[in-house]
């Protein structure tokens, strides 16, 4: 089975259960308010934002920074990768 990660923070785990009961540092409604959310694409050698076009080599290292594009202003939202 591949592995899983979170479209939020890009947490990787072995197994979806393992993954979603975890908190999201990265998540919308806060570290302690949120659980990871399965990424639904596939694994790749480069991820785009699919709100600006940022490009990166990893989950973790698109979902870091902060998107000019995002809805909720590009202080407070992060990333999003496109499937």
């Amino acid at each position: 089975m591949p592995n899983c990660y979170c479209e939020n923070c890009g947490t990787k785990s072995s197994n979806i259960a393992s993954l979603t009961s975890g908190n999201c540092k990265n998540h919308p409604n806060g570290t302690f308010k949120g659980k990871h959310q399965l990424y639904e694409g596939s694994e790749k050698s480069q991820y785009i934002c699919k709100l600006c076009g940022t490009k990166n080599s990893s989950i973790t290292g698109l979902t870091s920074g902060n998107c000019k594009n995002h809805p909720n202003g590009s202080l407070k939202g992060k990333h999003k990768p496109a499937l």
